[in-house]
């Protein structure tokens, strides 16, 4: 018998209909059913071989006018034999081609729509819809037809030819189980052949041996015993139980297996409190002991004023797979906010994946476990998936896994989204979306594994919609049938998923009961064990003090002490000097040509430093002692306001170059990306990425200081309390462009008044620099001293060309970042009559009104290190100052906004006791700023002259 290849070649059609009329027998019995289904025999011919009708060929099939492939009429010869059959020859055609074309047509349909008409509601009251398009009779079938046997791809049925009673019934098997696939969305056609391959040849079925059903059955039982136990133990106790949707477990199971399998050597999880703990406990490791101690809460004095709720926490540890590999396993801890910790958790992954050099992204793996109603309500996810496959942030694939509850706390899907699917905003991606009945675990281990290899070879991600339901409230304290007491009557009524299976595996002989009830009361009996444990005098609490990560720090500033960031003179000019340079055949813009030579200038000691020199020097010196550098954010290649030109552009070819790239073998990696227009999610992705970055330099860098209230939720929840809740060190940089300068309410402040109110326990840094060369010393501060805190840079607009705005080479190569400048001029002592201090750019303007006035005895001290500022600090910047002379706190924002109350409030009692304190700010303002030119240079003279006059 031939190997048959894709029967839609009408020449090997052909070549098999030689055969066929040679020996009817010598060709599969489909093609032998479906030759005399289209052309019924009339008799013998010589040697016994099969005639069929006088002019048939299986051209004519294709060739409704009866043509032959030579172009002559279909007659058996030329002398014009058997006219009469023409007629009836070409009806025959044309019904068989017509026949065939509504095959193909419904295959196409089920593998487009078939997905609709899935078992995937395990309670049964999700309406299917009427599909017309997958009904034979839309295409004029009758139940005569369904024995007929029609082409079809070898996807489907090696030999190419099916009745269509079976087509119909392999392709519902394949696309309308328990499984259903939205694929066809893909435009890639190797990845949709591929798709479609791996299910029509399967029937989206997995083959599983006895021990992976036993592997299901423990895992599913881990999850039940878990949660009645938690249940029986903690009544009343919120948990956010996985009941409903234990299939979870296994799912992970076999993700992480494959995983490891494929070469992955670290997997990041991220997901919300449904089912945590028992994920926690069940996959992830960690000790149950640890989980019951938390239910009990009795160690108030090791959380007060920190830590946070038991399914909010994260944990670490490593994963032996059956093969015996190790998957080292991070969930990351996250708050209540749904969904906003999905780029957290790929920001890590990235981070482990650059420092291991995993530039191909195969040893990473980042899993996100999403609700239904989060997933398609929450902005994050569109910017979550949006991030897949750029360059700056893709990670090689992600797993999503929704865990399908068909309810959000008592929200239904028709009053959640407008959507079919909860998952639709993920058909943005060319990725496909599995839909399956988690009470199908089989079905569940079908996709795990179709999705796995999937990611593997496209590197790209994949979704998992898994259905299920919950069977409890929103919490275990919840009453759910106030909204939803049908469905929830009907909830009550339910077996678990564990019981579901154990009755098919005993069905099938793959397992016993005994085996089974070993299985659980093993399980329970360990449970047991470790509640004992929680309950013993001799347990030891984990360790909440502040953590340390390979020699780097938290806690207080005091506890670190300053360094010295300066570099020597000599080198500073020659990496300046390197930063001009390009390739001879790249053809530059004339303006950056300018500004390449004034940098030159300024590597020879000819010019003062620039704001984007002194950065620029920063990042050089960084990346040439060892150390990685990482910049993002929207045009931070360019800089917003044209200043960094970190990325040059060929303007005849678009090519690239990077001066900061090309500065020795030895230097770090050296990463500046433009990020997409998007803030929640590029904040969350660089602040995971820091967290595994503790060693290099991470930046964000905002279009404009106001754009980051977009991703409050980021900061408040992450990168403020992320240390105090979760013992977690970040030194995330925030550039965040700030400064009045006309530009109205949204393009002036970065609401400096918020980190500050947030600062506390000295959690974050922020500061005001006001000189390259105090640009430059901060920047290598953050990540020279083993101190790790967030650090937030009011970093400047107009002073990045302000032609006092400079520094000198000595000023980098000596010293330190200073927290607090004091007057440029020496002015210090009894004479003095007037304070000034501020901070920002408010100080050039406040330096040029003395000058004007000739007010010698007005001394301007920039506070630069706004916090944390310890009191010690401002009285030895004030110190020369004779007591009672007048100082006033100077800043462009309303008072009710800047850094005026909180300074007041924090040094009010040292500075009333010893000074005249005031201050010269805008008028209150619900709004940051106005929005007439014209009104801003009159309200920023008035404060000038209020800060002189009064």
């Amino acid at each position: 018998m031939k190997e048959l290849p894709n029967s839609s070649n009408l020449l090997f059609v052909e070549e098999i209909f030689a055969d066929f009329e040679r020996d009817p027998e010598s060709v599969p019995e489909q093609w032998r059913r479906y030759f005399h289904s289209i052309a019924p025999t009339v008799g013998e011919g010589e040697n016994g071989s099969t005639q069929l009708g006088p002019t048939f060929t299986p051209s004519s099939i294709f060739n409704p006018a009866g043509e032959s492939k030579n172009g002559h009429n279909g007659h058996a010869n030329g002398n014009g034999t058997a006219p009469a059959n023409g007629a009836k020859r070409a009806a025959i055609a044309d019904e068989a081609k017509t026949r065939q074309e509504a095959v193909t047509q419904l295959v196409r349909n089920y593998r487009v729509r078939g997905h609709l008409l899935a078992d995937l509601d395990p309670l049964g009251f999700t309406p299917k819809p009427v599909i017309p398009e997958l009904d034979p009779l839309f295409y004029g079938f009758r139940e005569s037809d369904m024995e007929r046997v029609f082409a079809c791809d070898r996807t489907i049925e090696p030999t190419g030819m099916l009745p269509l009673r079976e087509l119909i019934s392999r392709l519902e098997s394949t696309y309308s189980r328990t499984i259903g696939v939205q694929f066809t969305h893909i435009d890639d056609i190797d990845a949709r052949n591929w798709l479609q391959q791996r299910m029509e040849s399967t029937q989206n079925r997995l083959e599983l041996s006895r021990k992976e059903q036993v592997r299901i059955l423990t895992r599913l039982t881990d999850a039940v015993a878990f949660e009645e136990f938690i249940r029986r133990k903690f009544t009343g106790a919120k948990s956010f139980s996985l009941e409903g949707a234990e299939s979870l477990l296994p799912l992970l199971d076999l993700a992480i297996e494959e995983a490891g399998e494929q070469g992955v050597q670290e997997i990041v999880v991220g997901m919300s409190h449904r089912g945590r703990l028992n994920v926690l406990a069940n996959i992830i490791g960690k000790s149950p002991r640890d989980i019951f101690r938390e239910f009990e809460d009795k160690d108030p004095d090791l959380y007060q004023g920190g830590g946070d709720v038991k399914y909010h926490l994260g944990y670490v540890n490593d994963w032996q797979t059956s093969s015996g590999r190790k998957v080292h396993l991070a969930l990351c801890f996250n708050p209540s906010h749904l969904e906003f910790v999905n780029t957290v958790a790929m920001g890590r992954l990235r981070a482990k994946q650059d420092r291991i050099e995993d530039n191909l992204r195969e040893r990473g793996l980042c899993i996100l476990i999403h609700g239904d109603a989060a997933f398609a309500g929450e902005g994050v996810v569109q910017e979550t998936l949006n991030l897949s496959q750029l360059p700056g942030y893709t990670v090689g694939g992600t797993l999503h896994v929704i865990v399908n509850n068909q309810i959000g706390f008592t929200t239904g899907p028709s009053e959640a989204r407008s959507t079919h699917y909860c998952t639709d905003v993920a058909k943005m991606l060319q990725i496909p979306i599995f839909h399956v009945n988690g009470e199908d675990p089989e079905a569940v281990a079908a996709v795990v594994k179709m999705a796995m290899d999937f990611r593997r070879k496209f590197g790209r991600d994949a979704v998992i919609d898994m259905y299920g339901y919950r069977k409890l409230g929103h919490n275990e304290t919840d009453e759910p049938t106030f909204t939803q007491p049908v469905i929830y009557a009907a909830i009550a009524k339910r077996k678990p998923v564990r019981e579901a299976y154990l009755d098919r595996l005993l069905k099938l002989g793959g397992v016993t009961r005994a085996e089974a009830d070993a299985i659980a009361d093993r399980r329970r009996q360990q449970l047991e064990t470790e509640l004992s444990e929680a309950h013993s005098e001799d347990y030891v609490a984990p360790n909440r003090v502040r953590r340390t990560h390979g020699g780097y720090i938290g806690g207080l500033e005091c506890e670190s002490p300053d360094i010295s960031t300066g570099v020597p003179k000599e080198r500073l000019s020659m990496l300046l000097e390197q930063l001009t340079k390009v390739p001879e055949d790249f053809h530059q813009h004339p303006r950056i040509n300018r500004i390449l030579k004034a940098r030159a200038q300024m590597a020879a000691g000819e010019m003062p430093l620039d704001w984007s020199a002194g950065e620029a020097l920063a990042y050089a010196t960084l990346s040439t002692e060892g150390i990685p550098i990482r910049l993002t954010g929207q045009d931070s290649e360019r800089g917003t306001f044209s200043h960094r030109h970190a990325v040059l552009h060929d303007v005849e070819n678009d090519g690239e170059f990077t001066p900061l790239l090309n500065l020795g073998k030895e230097q770090a990696r050296v990463e500046i990306h433009n990020s997409p227009l998007s803030e929640i999610g590029v904040l969350g992705f660089e602040y995971g990425y820091s967290l595994d970055f503790l060693g290099g330099l991470c930046i964000w860098e905002a279009q404009f200081g106001d754009f980051w209230n977009t991703a409050q939720v980021i900061v408040d929840q992450f990168i403020v309390s992320a240390e105090d809740k979760w013992q977690h060190l970040s030194g995330l940089v925030m550039l965040l462009p700030h400064g009045y300068e006309g530009a109205g309410p949204e393009h002036s402040s970065a609401r400096l008044e918020r980190f500050l109110m947030l600062g506390a326990e000295d959690n974050i840094q922020v500061c005001y620099p006001t000189t390259p060369a105090q640009m430059f010393h901060l920047m290598r501060r953050q990540v020279l001293r083993k101190w790790r805190k967030p650090l937030i840079v009011m970093s400047p607009k107009s002073l990045l060309r302000h032609l006092e705005c400079i520094s000198s080479l000595e000023d980098l190569a000596t010293g330190t970042f200073q927290r607090i400048l004091p007057d440029t001029g020496g002015r210090m002592g009894p004479d003095i009559k007037k304070v000034l201090l501020c901070s920002g750019k408010i100080y050039y303007e406040l330096d040029k009104e003395r000058e004007a006035r000739g007010a010698d005895d007005v001394a301007i001290l920039r506070v630069e290190q706004l916090y944390p500022l310890a009191q010690e600090e401002l009285e030895r910047a004030l110190e020369s100052y004779a007591q009672g002379t007048k100082v006033v706190w100077v800043q462009e924002e309303p008072e009710n906004m800047g850094a005026y109350r909180h300074f007041e409030y924090a040094y009010r009692a040292f500075l009333n006791e010893r000074f005249e304190f005031s201050a010269s700010t805008r008028a209150r303002s619900a709004s940051p700023a106005t929005g007439s030119a014209s009104s801003h240079r009159k309200e920023q003279q008035e404060l000038i002259d209020a800060a002189f006059d009064r």
